[in-house]
């Protein structure tokens, strides 16, 4: 059974809800060398920016379940673990840079 927020948290004021418009691998585009150096292969640094280029923003890397950003990721980089590359690929490039690429993530963000 689902608590509604004040049950859960005591006070509605400590629920911020996060949406993120497709997959948390997007807001990753946001810095390509980064995102490379996070995961220990800064060399697939071009690789990642050349997915980048395609798109106005990291946020609309989606346009099938095939070429999903997870997707490409992996293409690229088989190893690839959202919990362990992903948080490192985050704390690399920081918040500021994501809100910077990302007009719908700084929206929501802040």
């Amino acid at each position: 059974m689902r608590k509604h927020v004040t049950e859960a948290t005591g006070d509605a004021r400590w629920f911020i809800p996060f949406v993120v418009m497709h997959e948390f691998e997007g807001l990753l585009f946001s810095d390509c060398a980064a995102l490379g150096s996070a995961i220990g292969r800064a060399e697939l640094a071009a690789r990642f920016e050349k997915i980048r280029a395609g798109f106005a923003t990291p946020e609309d890397i989606n346009d099938s379940p095939r070429t999903a950003p997870s997707k490409q990721v992996l293409r690229i980089f088989p190893a690839y673990q959202k919990v362990r590359h992903g948080e490192d690929a985050a704390r690399a490039m920081g918040i500021n840079r994501i809100r910077e690429q990302c007009p719908v993530f700084q929206c929501l963000a802040r």
